[in-house]
């Protein structure tokens, strides 16, 4: 059977951010282990899933995209950073000083700010001299053996090459500007296709992206799969269409 749905930016953080809770490894990493979830948009729809309470999604950003011409003027107190012991927040530790206390296998959740999805490849921009939370994190992960999660949505495709991107913007050259670097990242990316397979069983097909009157930057899945699963899923998107955009 198939079918078709429409997911807003914000619908896609919301079924992304639900589909990353339910996976085994997360659900076995609130029993035992350590899972940080640093600030970030499409972090915040995971804080509030993990946490089972709306937060001020803007109070849980890091580097942000605005129009150029119209940026808003947003008046949130930044939160602390989330980090999960055996399933509860430790106050006491943040992004970098928990990584110091993390075991193989325990989770650093990252979101991105461009994709390259079919070589599984995600970017994050960089706009802090010493690398920001990627820069400080990633010599750990590596080191440590921790699993990188990469909750990322389809909007953020691009259809350049990121690593070779990330070389042309370091290139030594006249900068008229800030131009922000871009951290070519391997981890385990997640979006809503992974989301939708998980939760549902389905096959999520991108088949159009883009619209207006606040559909800019949707994704237009068709959903591929047994009866029963394909309604489910469509039944789930309906539910959480009419998220309210990060505004």
């Amino acid at each position: 059977m198939k079918a078709e749905v429409v997911l807003t930016v914000s619908e896609s953080k919301r079924l992304i951010a639900k589909g990353v809770v339910a996976l085994r490894f997360i659900q076995e990493k609130l029993e035992k282990g350590i899972i940080v979830l640093p600030s970030g948009s499409t972090n915040a729809y995971i804080y509030e899933e993990l946490m089972g309470q709306e937060i001020d999604k803007r109070a849980y950003l890091s580097g942000r995209t605005f129009p150029a011409k119209d940026r808003p003027s947003w008046q949130a107190q930044a939160m602390p950073d989330l980090v999960l012991v055996n399933g509860q927040p430790d106050p006491g530790l943040d992004r970098f000083t928990a990584l110091a206390q993390m075991k193989p296998g325990d989770v650093f959740i990252k979101g991105a700010n461009a994709l390259n999805y079919e070589a599984g490849i995600a970017g994050i921009s960089v706009g802090n001299p010493t690398g920001g939370t990627i820069g400080g994190a990633m010599g750990p992960i590596t080191g440590k053996k921790l699993r990188l999660l990469i909750p990322v949505g389809l909007e953020k495709e691009v259809p350049f090459d990121i690593v070779e991107a990330a070389a042309l913007v370091a290139a030594e050259d006249e900068q008229m500007g800030p131009v922000l670097s871009l951290w070519p990242v391997f981890g385990e990316i997640f979006t809503e296709i992974e989301a939708l397979a998980l939760l549902f069983g389905v096959d999520a097909i991108p088949t159009a992206a883009g619209g207006l009157a606040g559909a800019e930057g949707s994704i237009r899945l068709a959903l591929l799969g047994e009866k029963d699963d394909v309604r489910e899923a469509v039944a789930f998107v309906e539910s959480i269409q009419g998220e309210p955009p990060l505004r």
